[in-house]
């Protein structure tokens, strides 16, 4: 499969395949989907470090380039890391932007197949079909399958960023948590038992809001009941 690290000789056609690749991917998927995945190819072609495998920009720049305002950037930021499309190296912190790394190897598991859709040239080039390679999967486990996000709501965007962080905690203790209602900065969450909701309140409540503060600046609290 193609190197998921385009540097080095060949890097500059590597990065053309990427991109091609995201392309058409987004051409196949509705217009929400091209929409979000023109926004990530505009952001790697104009600001994306390819020797450093870096992306730090922040949101107020992101947000010009894109046309947008920064609460729609925090949501589309979370949702591209939630598809595992981008992840982060370092967050920001004290004025400091967070630092993004692409997640090539899901971007190109995801793209896959619209690898023959471009030719069988291209097909070849980023590995499916390559015999003088044979990839292995590895089984991936995953106890509960991360959320759908169609709906956009800030809850079930910051349970897509609790998923990719720790799957496990989430199909324990996040995953059977709805969202109650908002009002204000304050949303309230409903569990399924007293004992779930005095749990996530005491041990889970600060990565909850963490979660919550990067799709939605306006959340300031969360309470859990039953």
């Amino acid at each position: 499969m193609l190197s998921t690290k385009p540097v080095g000789r060949g890097a500059a056609a590597r990065k053309y395949d990427i991109l091609t690749a995201l392309g058409a991917y987004a051409l196949a998927r509705d217009k929400h989907d091209q929409r979000r995945v023109l926004r990530l190819m505009t952001l790697m072609t104009a600001r994306y470090n390819w020797a450093r495998d870096e992306l730090a920009v922040g949101q107020r720049e992101i947000a010009q380039l894109w046309s947008v305002d920064e609460r729609t950037v925090k949501r589309e930021m979370a949702l591209l890391r939630a598809r595992g499309w981008l992840v982060v190296r370092r967050q920001g912190a004290r004025g400091r932007v967070t630092q993004y790394a692409l997640g090539l190897d899901r971007i190109l598991e995801d793209t896959s197949a619209q690898w023959p859709c471009v030719g069988s040239d291209f097909e070849l080039r980023m590995g499916a079909g390559d015999e003088s390679q044979t990839v292995v999967p590895l089984p991936v486990k995953t106890p509960v399958a991360a959320p759908d996000v169609s709906s956009g709501s800030e809850w079930v965007l910051a349970q897509a960023l609790l998923h990719a962080e720790d799957a496990g905690a989430y199909a324990a203790w996040i995953s059977a948590l709805t969202r109650a209602e908002r009002a204000g900065g304050r949303l309230t969450l409903r569990a399924p038992s007293r004992f779930h909701a005095a749990y996530v309140q005491t041990h889970l409540e600060r990565r909850i809001l963490a979660a919550l503060r990067e799709v939605d600046g306006d959340v300031s609290e969360v309470r859990v009941v039953t």
